[in-house]
């Protein structure tokens, strides 16, 4: 069965939906989300995607991103992908949303209205490794060192939310 996107205006009113792939060939506007778990240590719990992701494989980022089901709310399918990616059950709380997009490997297009949770997390995650093929805890320190060294290693949307959100605030406060 193949995926849908819920497809968005720049206000997030739902507008329909669209096959997720094709909404990704076309750089069509659509409803997606990202979760940055952090432990009570303040460290970034990341994720390598699968080499075999249909984008982005094989790329660090943040601890679970993805889309919303239409009809199903962001705040439940945060928790849902967190478990299906990740085998964490938490529920992570709103921060912020923004648009995006950027230009991704196999000819696609990544033109999201990312909404970005956040939530904490003592313990090891349980790879689905149809997902996510490693994971690390890092410092925010150690993150943007990384990052600024090696930046071809991060996701696109992963950098733009480290440059939002990580580097020009107090994250660990809002969590």
């Amino acid at each position: 069965m193949k995926e849908h996107v819920v497809l968005v205006d720049g206000q997030d009113r739902t507008l329909g939906t669209m096959e997720k792939l094709e909404a990704h060939q076309r750089g069509v506007l659509h409803r997606a989300f990202s979760v940055l778990v952090f432990n009570t240590r303040g460290e970034l719990m990341l994720q390598k995607r699968a080499q075999d992701k249909y984008h982005s494989g094989g790329l660090w980022t943040n601890t679970c991103c993805s889309h919303p089901r239409m009809n199903e709310t962001v705040e439940y399918a945060t928790r849902r992908r967190l478990q299906e990616e990740m085998g964490i059950d938490v529920q992570p709380v709103f921060l912020d949303k923004f648009i995006y997009k950027a230009e991704l490997d196999r000819d696609l297009i990544e033109y999201e209205l990312d909404h970005v949770y956040t939530a904490i997390y003592d313990g090891d995650p349980l790879l689905n490794y149809d997902e996510a093929e490693d994971w690390r805890l890092v410092s925010l320190d150690e993150l943007r060192d990384h990052m600024a060294q090696y930046p071809d290693e991060y996701t696109a949307w992963f950098k733009i939310i480290m440059n939002r959100y990580v580097q020009t605030s107090h994250i660990l406060e809002i969590v």
